[in-house]
């Protein structure tokens, strides 16, 4: 207490600061989809953006790029016309804090960290930008910040019961997206191997021609085991993606070049889909 003393009396912009701070913390501790049907073939009617998205449900604990977690700031989603969720990430601990809307959320006091890593930043009580999006700076925190850390998760998920989402792994820890795979690659990382450090949930690796996207990036609803699209995990599905082929023969065959032009498209379709709307990063390529 004599330091934090000491440091107030040196210095009056950083008292309004705390200040601010505690006002908040005081806030947030008084403030108290169906998945598709499986079937062996995918509705031709319906887009692949569509389909992914149809009567979405909760979704079980998946893992974040750091370009997923900053669309989780509370801002207006014109297309849907709806408010988008706010996210926040806490040494890696992804929570839900749109309950805290008004706090963390567009024009709160806080909404700088929506969408953001602000572990560091909530530790040294900063609102410093250089604080945020930084993981590995956990690490290096002195025994009080790593106290005040620990002080903000606790309350994170045992005052205010904010739903854990998943973990954040960030942009250094993502594996190549250069790195050639294999086959044997592709089915070693299907959604039921171990889960590695800093995860949520293991990796499940769907090749589509020559890219492969993790899909436990925000498809565990649909690719993981016991759901409709798990026929695809761990196998390069380019073909049964092509043909709307929910057909375990189609998934295991990867050959595309006896399709018409109307199939390629339909796959190319897809592979925008996963890189565009969905945000699920390339984690290596096949050589086709």
């Amino acid at each position: 207490m004599g330091v934090l003393a000491n440091a107030l009396m040196e210095n009056f912009g950083y008292i309004v600061i705390l200040v601010s701070m505690y006002l908040g913390y005081c806030f947030v501790n008084m403030t108290s989809q169906k998945q598709p049907t499986a079937t062996t073939s995918i509705n031709t009617t319906t887009t692949a953006e569509a389909k992914e998205e149809e009567d979405d449900e909760t979704e079980p604990p998946r893992n974040f790029t750091q370009k997923q977690l900053l669309e989780f700031n509370g801002t207006r989603d014109e297309r849907l016309d709806q408010d988008k969720p706010v996210y926040l990430s806490v040494n890696g601990i992804v929570f839900d804090v749109s309950e805290g809307r008004d706090f963390y959320g567009p024009g709160g006091p806080y909404e700088l960290f929506a969408g953001h890593e602000c572990g560091v930043a909530l530790a040294k009580m900063s609102f410093d930008t250089e604080f945020l999006d930084d993981l590995e700076g956990c690490k290096n925190l002195n025994y009080g910040e790593k106290e005040e850390l620990e002080n903000w998760i606790n309350k994170f998920q045992h005052w205010r019961n904010y739903p854990v989402m998943g973990r954040l792994i960030p942009d250094d820890k993502m594996p190549d997206p250069n790195r050639i795979l294999t086959i044997e690659d592709l089915w070693k990382n299907n959604g039921e191997g171990e889960v590695p450090e800093g995860y949520a949930t293991a990796p499940i690796y769907i090749g589509a021609h020559d890219k492969v996207y993790d899909m436990s990036f925000g498809g565990v609803i649909y690719y993981g085991k016991g759901c409709s699209y798990n026929v695809f995990a761990g196998r390069n599905a380019a073909r049964a993606l092509a043909t709307m082929s929910l057909k375990e023969e189609d998934a295991k065959n990867p050959d595309i070049s006896d399709l018409d032009e109307k199939k390629i498209k339909v796959l190319n379709d897809w592979k925008k889909t996963f890189e565009e709307r969905k945000n699920y990063p390339i984690v290596g390529r096949l050589e086709v």
